[in-house]
């Protein structure tokens, strides 16, 4: 079976992103050059936007921080979504230029593919022994650094915002390389948004406070291109959007027959998905759930037919619970469905082969995966300077008897740290971390150790406002 992957899970490429850069950059002198203002630098404007305020919304960046900024969850984040009443100042055109430079090194205990050396992901552990050579090394890695421009300017239709995020983690064709890669760029005006960034299927304020890059691996976790209707906003709101369909297939056992070879993925209609929370002074309650349409099309004429249709869906339930006047966080999600596989965070194929008995026309089909996951994750404070994150997610898949032994059925991923932040714009710890790759039917699992240590130094400034 021949599928394509969606590309926005985590993929792009480097003159793209090069090129949307000097775009952005030139937008950039561009609004200078209207003499919009001063450049000044504002100590409310978050570089981490993803903090435990009851606004968690992803269109903008957050207007506050904390002394302890989760290095790796910052997500634009609108810090006023409500409209303007009369008693609130009118919006003024305003420019935020953000972001930070990172350095992580540790030490792997084992061993894991060499693309993915400076995060924990259980997909990525040897399925089976000495795939990747030999336990232990070193690694150094500034993949995290991540630049963000955030635009906003009053018009008749009210406020037009945009934004432009990218990071130095190269994945897909860049794998393992150090290289501009985009992940927010989007344009919002009253309840329309258009353009890549998180899908309402995900709920980022689950990310814990943690130092690896890629985090819990049972965490819906994806940046997707989509249409956004968001008819109620604020901390309580109700998201729907149409995004863009995506999946990936595993042949297992038949990948070298002829008739698999000769099926085709296609993408028909858009996924749909919804998102709707409720929150409280103490956390919130989200839903959020997905459905998908897969066609499979046998190109090759003959007397087989694996002409198919599949439906994928997914239900997303999470929370945050906020304890000590929200110097603790509780975050915690369940995640269940059918051929969602690529929204998430760590997790294989959506789709595989599986015998059809009793039908000679069509002697196999193709079965949307059944998963399921759950993250639990305790941000606690010590004081304004130290902070430890300690938690535990989990990752199955019920796979079909046509797929290899070696086939990924179970991820388990660990981690525990202490952070330090005496200054707002400085950040270092040292994080232990653990993952465990379970294979189908032989046996065979795999266990990673790691101990990683992190300097993140962050900045922000406004143009304007």
């Amino acid at each position: 079976m021949t599928f394509e992957k969606s590309a926005g899970r985590k993929t792009t490429m480097r003159l793209a992103g090069w090129w949307v850069a000097m775009l952005y950059g030139g937008l950039t002198i561009f609004w200078l050059s209207l003499g919009s203002g001063y450049a000044e630098a504002q100590s409310e404007i978050a570089t981490n936007a993803d903090t435990t305020s009851n606004d968690t919304s992803v269109t903008a960046p957050d207007a506050s921080d904390t002394a302890a900024e989760p290095p790796s969850r910052d997500e634009p984040q609108d810090a006023a979504q409500t409209p303007p009443t009369q008693a609130q100042t009118p919006p003024k055109r305003y420019l935020d230029v953000y972001g930070f430079a990172q350095l992580d090194l540790g030490y792997d205990v084992k061993t894991n593919d060499p693309n993915w050396f400076d995060v924990n992901r259980p997909t990525k552990l040897p399925s089976f022994a000495g795939e990747f050579g030999r336990d232990g090394k070193t690694y150094f890695s500034v993949r995290q650094t991540r630049f963000g421009v955030k635009g906003s300017e009053p018009t008749a239709l009210g406020e037009l915002k945009a934004v432009f995020e990218f990071d130095m983690f190269g994945v897909g064709v860049d794998a393992g390389q150090t290289t501009i890669r985009p992940r927010h760029y989007y344009g919002e005006l009253g309840p329309v948004l258009a353009g890549q960034t998180n899908s309402v299927f995900m709920d980022i304020d689950v990310f814990p406070n943690i130092l690896d890059y890629w985090g819990p691996n049972g965490m819906v976790f994806f940046r997707n291109p989509q249409l956004r209707w968001m008819p109620i906003r604020g901390d309580t709101h109700l998201w729907i959007a149409l995004e863009r369909p995506g999946a990936s297939a595993d042949a297992g056992v038949l990948a070298d027959r002829i008739e698999i070879q000769n099926v085709q993925g296609r993408f028909q209609f858009p996924d749909l998905s919804a998102q709707y929370r409720q929150s409280w002074k103490r956390g919130y309650v989200q839903g959020a759930a997905i459905v998908r349409s897969i066609k499979l099309d046998h190109t090759a004429t003959g007397t087989v037919n694996l002409d198919q249709s599949i439906v994928g869906w997914g239900v997303d339930l999470s929370s945050n619970l906020k304890f000590r006047n929200g110097k603790d966080v509780l975050r915690l999600q369940y995640v269940f469905g059918d051929g969602v596989e690529n929204y998430m965070n760590d997790a294989p194929e959506d789709v595989a082969a599986e015998p059809n008995f009793g039908n000679p026309l069509k002697p196999v089909k193709g079965k949307a995966l059944p998963m399921s996951s759950f993250v639990t994750y305790l941000d606690h404070s010590w004081s304004d300077a130290w902070t430890t994150s300690v938690g535990y997610s989990q990752m199955l898949i019920n796979n079909t008897i046509l797929q290899t032994p070696a086939a990924f059925h179970k991820g388990q991923y660990a981690t525990v740290n202490l952070l330090w932040s005496p200054l707002k714009n400085f950040m270092t710890g040292g994080e232990f971390q653990w993952g465990r790759r379970a294979n189908f039917s032989d046996g065979f699992h795999a266990n990673d150790y790691r101990i990683q240590f992190s300097f993140k130094y962050s900045f922000n400034a406004r143009i304007g406002g």
